[in-house]
């Protein structure tokens, strides 16, 4: 658990978040982003706040490094809420820094749309650090099952999906790698013109790729290798079921959809 990016790495464990049926997991998710842009109110985002840290304390994956690998976007996160700051002018002048007034309403938008930013991501996020790549294709290829009815590559599609789910840490990583390396060869990444910084990263671009199509090239290897031949025929060692735990989260989540529209202004 060393590296810098959460997203796409497993944590192995066995609380109550990793034991859920991946299909539950993935459902829940993708309901959340949705009703988190229907939050209006301090009550509404309370709610799913609190939801989402309980979800994120329930894994009993150390806060440290939760916070570690979600420093990556906290820049996205500041600069959403400076640009409201300057954008929206709605509300009273709260004050005034060098000829530019920062209205209230633009702290409340900029507040409110860093919040939805945080959550999506630390919910998401949730999913691949409990959820093994196998599972999370076991899981999507049942859900889009009867689209095999149509020739649709359900399989094929869910095998690509958590690969490169899988793969996103590992690029990052190699991403670091390399710009360390071109570094100490005496390259700039963070001084000198525009042009100059684009210029720059075409060292760290080209090994980039070289690295993430020669690691596709062994996997495609490997694969051909074990006798890989897609979807057709191929058996599960565990089959996914929708157990006790899985009714009770979704009767949860069902509580917490109800309270947000509730608690809307």
């Amino acid at each position: 658990m060393g590296s810098s990016m959460i997203i796409g790495q497993y944590v192995p464990g066995n609380s109550l978040i990793h034991r859920l049926d991946p299909r539950t997991k993935i459902t829940i998710i993708f309901f959340f982003v949705l009703i988190v842009f229907f939050a209006n109110s301090v009550m509404s985002y309370g709610l799913l706040t609190l939801f989402a840290v309980g979800s994120a304390v329930s894994t009993r994956i150390p806060a440290p490094y939760l916070i570690k690998g979600l420093l990556p976007v906290w820049f996205l996160i500041v600069f959403t809420f400076i640009l409201h700051l300057f954008v929206t002018k709605e509300g009273e002048v709260l004050f005034t820094i060098f000829s530019f007034d920062f209205y209230t309403g633009g702290i409340i938008q900029g507040l409110a749309i860093s919040l939805r930013f945080f959550l999506l991501i630390l919910v998401t996020s949730l999913l691949t650090l409990t959820t093994t790549p196998i599972e999370i294709t076991d899981a999507i290829e049942g859900m889009l099952g009867p689209l095999k009815k149509v020739r649709f590559p359900v399989h094929e599609l869910a095998l690509m999906m958590s690969i490169s789910l899988r793969f996103i840490p590992t690029l990052m990583q190699e991403t670091e790698k390399i710009s360390k390396a071109q570094a100490s060869r005496g390259v700039d990444f963070r001084t000198g013109s525009f042009k100059d910084r684009i210029k720059a990263v075409v060292p760290l671009l080209v090994p980039l790729f070289v690295s993430a199509f020669k690691r596709a090239e062994e996997l495609a290897m490997a694969m051909e290798a074990r006798g890989y031949q897609g979807g057709e025929g191929r058996t599960k060692l565990r089959e996914l079921r929708i157990g006790k735990l899985d009714t009770y989260t979704y009767i949860l989540f069902i509580l917490v959809v109800i309270g947000l529209f509730l608690t809307r202004a």
